[in-house]
């Protein structure tokens, strides 16, 4: 049973903790409720370059001081941006749980932008891009996102582009940050052998004395999905294809019955669907996967693989038998429990890993307001019967609602 904490501080973050005494090792996190699903065509890209800069320099500390400050002792200090969070964190020994908060909070909230450090980061950033371009994996569902999110920010790249990279200042920054970030926004998640009263100790000390505010913008909303497809050329040797649509978002009660069929057609496990049909019967695929991303207020379920151009439309008719499959024939009594008893096995290993555990606690702290535990998720899944499954199937899986993006060789010289 987990022994998760959450309390809230005076100006509104909220903190989120659990005790665990078999580690050395605590790990801890700042999560903010802003990413790029945040911006607008003028300034796509601002959340993940802010959260560049926010290793380059505060008001306490030079760049180089922030990268020494925990990789001298063995630790690791990280950050990542995605559609709706920037997240900064950190790991080390339970006796530097301190330098770490300090740090973190020190990054996140006191940055300075020095505008020597801007411009090479900028540099650095359209680096990026170019390699995140010379990668079709990297580049598919990002693509894809694209095309179902069509004229919505959750559509554009979390990288941005170059010419409003090279755009940013130092007072784009600012007012990102004042625009989009509330102390109501914000979590801060620990794992580790850490006693309450030390954590709250070190959040009074190093986070409530952000002065309480709220943000000044409004997040977008996602309303409206039409099907789409789109075919690309890329120097590619494999076609690279995507299929998917829009998805139940993370407070619905489909959420947990949607994970489930998503698993049992293309989850981690070699034994999915998708994978016998395509690669371990006609070895038409090294990989394939099916995800089901909830955001706040959408979802999205996609389809992902790589195989030879002349195999692709065979396939993409493979894909589409086995989604009608799960339409037209209902699971047996058998399948289903083997599927639930996978799941929850997934789920119980995923929960080994205390830092993939501390950024999940803060992440559903802002989307939900709580954690829910492990029992509570076994429930809702034996809850689940084979019918609920196939109406929801009936509705996700419906071939006029499905989106197609395809990335095929350049025959171009």
């Amino acid at each position: 049973m987990r022994n998760i904490k959450i309390f809230k501080l005076s100006n509104g973050i909220r903190v989120v903790h659990q005790q665990l005494a078999t580690t050395k090792i605590v790990h801890c996190g700042i999560i903010l409720d802003i990413g790029s699903r945040d911006e607008n065509i003028e300034n796509q890209g601002i959340a993940h370059f802010w959260e560049h800069m926010a290793f380059k320099g505060t008001k306490r500390r030079r760049s180089f001081n922030i990268i020494n400050s925990l990789d001298s002792v063995g630790g690791e200090l990280n950050a990542y941006t995605d559609k709706e969070k920037v997240v900064f964190y950190a790991s080390v020994r339970d006796q530097y749980f301190e330098r770490a908060v300090d740090v973190l909070t020190d990054i996140t909230f006191h940055s300075v932008f020095p505008d020597y450090q801007i411009e090479k980061e900028r540099g650095v950033i359209l680096e990026e891009m170019a390699m995140y371009h010379d990668s079709p994996d990297d580049s598919l569902q990002d693509e894809f996102e694209s095309i179902v999110y069509k004229d919505h920010p959750m559509g554009m790249n979390i990288l941005g582009k170059p010419e409003t990279v090279n755009s940013f200042t130092k007072k784009d920054f600012l007012n990102f940050f004042k625009n989009n970030l509330g102390t109501d926004k914000i979590a801060f998640a620990c794992v580790g052998n850490i006693t309450l009263d030390e954590v709250e100790r070190m959040a009074k000390k190093y986070l409530e004395v952000l002065v309480s505010k709220k943000a000044k913008a409004r997040r977008k909303r996602f309303k409206l999905y039409s099907p789409r497809e789109n075919v690309l050329a890329r120097t590619v040797k494999q076609a690279k294809c995507a299929i998917g649509r829009d998805a139940y978002p993370m407070i619905d009660d489909k959420r947990i019955p949607m994970f489930l069929l998503v698993n049992i057609l293309g989850g981690p496990g070699m034994n999915s669907r998708l994978n016998l049909a395509l690669r371990e019967k006609y070895g038409f695929v090294y990989s394939i996967d099916a995800h089901y991303i909830p955001y706040t207020d959408t979802g999205m379920f996609a389809v992902f693989f790589g195989t030879e151009p002349k195999q692709l439309n065979r396939c993409i008719s493979l894909i589409k038998k086995e989604l009608t499959r799960f339409c037209e024939k209902p699971l047996t009594s058998r399948q289903l429990a083997s599927a639930k008893e996978q799941m929850k096995g997934q789920l119980a290993m995923a929960e080994e890993n205390n830092l993939s555990l501390m950024l999940s606690m803060g992440r559903s702290v802002l989307d939900i307001g709580r954690v829910p535990s492990l029992e509570e998720i076994y429930y809702q899944i034996d809850e689940i019967d084979s019918l609920k499954l196939r109406d929801i199937a009936e509705d996700m899986f419906d071939e006029n609602k499905m989106s197609y993006l395809i990335m095929e060789p350049d025959k171009k010289p």
